[in-house]
């Protein structure tokens, strides 16, 4: 396993954006809108685990699935 501050691969980082969340078991349950809210956004959920009484939960996107540029949103004149 990893250090607690990176729960996750190092390799991870060089293909993936990552978001590490830390809460209860109790407030993990209650957290279900939220999390699907990430899934909408293009974040999946790679990872779930337990340290003492954390969970520690771990999103990833794959950093060819980041929104494009602001400059690429603009229609052609």
């Amino acid at each position: 396993m990893t250090s607690p501050s990176k729960p996750y691969p190092p390799q991870w980082e060089q293909v993936a954006d990552l978001r590490v969340f830390r809460t209860t078991t109790q407030e993990w349950e209650k957290l279900i809108g939220w999390r699907a809210d990430m899934q909408k956004r293009g974040w999946k959920l790679l990872r779930v685990a337990s340290e003492g009484t954390e969970m520690v939960a771990v999103f990833g996107r794959t950093k060819g699935d980041r929104a494009p540029a602001p400059d690429r949103l603009r229609s052609a004149p």
